[in-house]
């Protein structure tokens, strides 16, 4: 799926899914100038995902799910997908492999009967998929090699007409056959992929992506858009607020528990009070209690007070980091940005920022990797062991003062930190992290942006100094992260281009290391290629992980099967009303 922009709304999650990938009150402050050393922490468990008992759920039955708008377009490819985008693409279209809660590729048995890729080393790289026979497309025609065709023809970067978000891997495809009959189909590689499983997920008709034309369709369901899954679009209403998904009387997997699901268009503001009047079913309040300011606790402990609702909470997908801006004086400096991220106490911002929900204070140690996926573990050691105040003189900004602002030639190490305006989980982060870094010398003024302007006037154009957001971690971090870390290249008029590195600093190791984990068919060695390049961009003085975002979800008694998800996906057909 495409590569997805920082958290930058009042959900601060503008995730499209899951990309592709081979080549995507405030705690007290401290008083310190060197933060408290991190202990080791236990993994962070990314969402609370239980396995269904789908005896325990009746058939039949509505489910009304508040989103925060219906999308303008199914196809999670186009720029103007969003999450709910890929939330009913879940639903509606195949995906051959799925993450699960940790991440982990496992082939959907729904579309996909065995894959095998050619042994390591042996080139070029040949992927047989082995499609499910009874597969179908709503109208009839079989899932085939031209639905993988069509799919790669438009996301490969080849042909510039089609309006995509092209995620990496697509173009390392050298061509697509079918194979010894019509459910095989050969796959070969240019170049080596290691994170092959995350192609082709989901997978559109090929009658949806054979030109650029019918690629721009907005994909809205119905019998002239083909769709594969257990539910079928029976009502879409972006500017009314309500799309309606029914059981697909031909799906041949497990049958939908549920007769229908209708996404209804609710403000964050109002879903406590839909729920208490019985509208609704299942409401995400990460951002009605975002919006709580200082109160945030107290707005869950109304929301899980309400008659018949249960509410869940867990540490999510999104990744919370401080970015520093590389290209911004006197951030330039390596050895300033490296003594400014030691002097950040990670536990600190953590707890300022989970606390109030619930959850333990965790902090962030990588990255790349959310706290229980394979392979993660705290990297911040690469900052070494030095004493903040020690590297800020290092640097030659000395403190005149017991208590006083460092200065060097005569400047100040005044900065500003920005945060997206109404998420008060960011804004206490936020917080914390300027008592530490003003312990240390750095006088920090806490700044906020409206959502829509932090990503497009400050990120984007680089004008902030500090910024705290969140990056959605994701099953294939090799290619969903490279984009965030790669070394900003020289455009048109010479001047470097970020694109998605808004801290503007990289090395040709990093990309270096990146490529050779996207190409790196072995799981353990992929991921320590991954570790490897955590430990330089640490070095860098690049950005501070700090936390897992947290996740609020709401769930009316007698609902079975919804949670936080982090890295899954949800299998709609499991959701429905308890049998008891």
């Amino acid at each position: 799926m495409p590569a997805r922009p920082p958290v930058a709304a009042a959900a601060l999650l503008l995730a499209l899914g899951a990309t592709a990938g081979c080549f995507g009150g405030s705690a007290p402050a401290r008083t310190g100038g060197t933060p408290d050393p991190v202990p080791p922490a236990p993994p962070v468990v990314t969402g609370d995902v239980r396995p269904v008992d789908r005896a325990a759920v009746r058939d039949g039955g509505t489910l009304r799910w508040a989103v925060d708008a219906v999308p303008p377009t199914l196809n999670v490819f186009q720029p103007a997908a969003t999450a709910e985008s890929a939330l009913l693409a879940h639903a509606l279209y195949p995906a051959l492999f799925r993450p699960d809660a940790h991440g982990e590729w496992t082939p959907d048995p729904d579309y996909l009967a065995a894959a095998e890729s050619t042994p390591p080393g042996q080139l070029p790289q040949v992927v047989t998929y082995h499609l499910n026979p009874r597969a179908l497309w709503s109208d009839g025609t079989p899932l085939s090699a031209a639905d993988l065709i069509a799919q790669r023809a438009a996301l490969s970067g080849l042909d510039a007409a089609y309006p995509a978000a092209r995620p990496a891997g697509y173009a390392a495809v050298d061509s697509i056959v079918q194979g010894a009959d019509p459910h095989e189909v050969r796959v070969t590689f240019r170049q080596p992929c290691g994170e092959w499983q995350a192609l082709f997920g989901p997978l559109y008709p090929a009658a949806e992506t054979a030109t650029a034309i019918a690629f721009g369709r907005p994909l809205p369901g119905g019998t002239a858009h083909p769709t594969a899954g257990p539910f079928l679009v029976d009502g879409y209403d972006p500017v009314g607020g309500k799309a309606t998904l029914v059981r697909n009387p031909f799906w041949w997997g497990d049958p939908a528990k549920a007769d229908r699901i209708e996404f209804l268009a609710v403000p964050a503001e109002r879903r406590t009070e839909e729920l208490a009047r019985g509208r609704l079913d299942l409401a995400p309040l990460t951002a009605a209690v975002e919006h709580a300011g200082a109160d945030t606790a107290e707005a869950l402990r109304r929301a899980a007070a309400l008659p018949g609702v249960t509410l869940h909470r867990a540490a999510g997908a999104g990744l919370a980091q401080l970015t520093l801006n590389a290209a911004r004086d006197p951030l330039t400096d390596p050895v300033l940005r490296r003594a400014l991220a030691r002097a950040v106490d990670r536990r600190h911002a953590a707890d300022a920022a989970l606390t109030p929900f619930g959850l333990p204070a965790a902090p962030l140690g990588h990255h790349l990797l959310a706290g229980d996926q394979p392979g993660y573990r705290d990297d911040a050691d690469a900052l070494g062991g030095a004493d903040p105040g020690r590297m800020l003189d290092t640097a030659g900004w000395k403190r005149p003062a017991a208590g006083a602002t460092r200065a060097r030639g005569g400047r100040e190490l005044a900065l500003t930190l920005l945060v997206p305006a109404g998420s008060a989980t960011l804004r206490r982060a936020a917080d914390a992290v300027a008592a530490d870094l003003g312990a240390a010398g750095a006088a920090v003024r806490v700044t906020e942006a409206p959502a829509d302007a932090f990503l497009r006037d400050h990120l984007a154009t680089g004008d902030f100094d500090l910024a705290l957001f969140s990056w959605p971690a994701g099953p294939a971090p090799a290619g969903e992260q490279r984009p965030v870390y790669a070394k900003p290249r020289p455009g048109p008029d010479g001047a470097p281009v970020a694109g998605r590195n808004y801290a503007r600093a990289g090395t040709e190791e990093i990309d270096r290391l990146f490529d050779r984990a996207a190409a790196e068919p072995d799981p353990p060695a992929r991921r320590s290629l991954l570790q490897e390049a955590d430990v330089r961009i640490w070095q860098l003085g690049h950005s501070v992980p700090l936390f897992q975002r947290p996740e609020a979800l709401a769930v009316r008694a007698g609902v079975i099967g919804p949670a936080v998800r982090g890295l899954a996906r949800p299998r709609l057909q499991d959701l429905g009303w308890s049998a008891l």
